[in-house]
């Protein structure tokens, strides 16, 4: 029960202070659910990213769904995933009321122009972690790492196919996926 306490409260924090959504959401959840709590190892946490990626849905939502059944099982899921969303609720609410009383003012302004910018390095930060992950299978900088060249050449061509022959995501998934079998 206290396990269950602790990944219902954990995702509600992750959903309150997940100034940005999307990415941004990424550094936080790690500092939770890895290097606070340590119930899950960086490689299976860059691994949940990963398939909830592929998922339909909120990023942070998806996430906290698959840590809540690796942790807890369903119940573990219904409450990480009923923590994210409820703590988003509340606050997108209540700002939503503030923001329209004092959207005209200097302050908010200011606010929000420094929200962005945290929330660039927050994706920024979350970049450089899957990046270091995936090319060398650590989240830490080192001087010598092990690089692997497989998933530098993939990276390259999903982002050749990205930019340049306009792919979809859900096909280059597909197929880096499949390529990876090879590799």
């Amino acid at each position: 029960m206290n396990l269950l306490l602790n990944l219902f409260t954990a995702f509600f924090k992750i959903g309150l202070f997940s100034i940005g959504g999307g990415y941004a959401v990424i550094p936080n959840i790690q500092e939770q659910v890895v290097t606070a709590r340590g119930w899950i190892s960086q490689k299976i946490f860059t691994d949940i990213i990963t398939i909830s990626q592929l998922t339909p849905g909120p990023l942070a939502v998806n996430t906290s769904t698959f840590v809540g059944v690796r942790i807890a099982g369903l119940p573990g899921a219904v409450l990480a995933t009923l923590g994210c969303v409820i703590s988003g609720i509340c606050l997108s609410v209540t700002l939503y009321c503030l923001f329209g009383r004092y959207k005209k003012s200097r302050y908010v302004t200011e606010i929000l122009k420094g929200l962005k910018s945290a929330s660039l390095g927050l994706v920024v930060s979350a970049a450089v972690t899957i990046l270091l992950l995936t090319f060398t299978g650590s989240s830490e900088l080192n001087l010598h790492p092990d690089i692997d060249t497989g998933s530098i050449i993939l990276f390259l061509l999903s982002m050749l196919l990205l930019r340049r022959k306009k792919t979809g995501p859900v096909f280059l998934m597909l197929l880096t996926g499949a390529a990876g079998l090879f590799l």
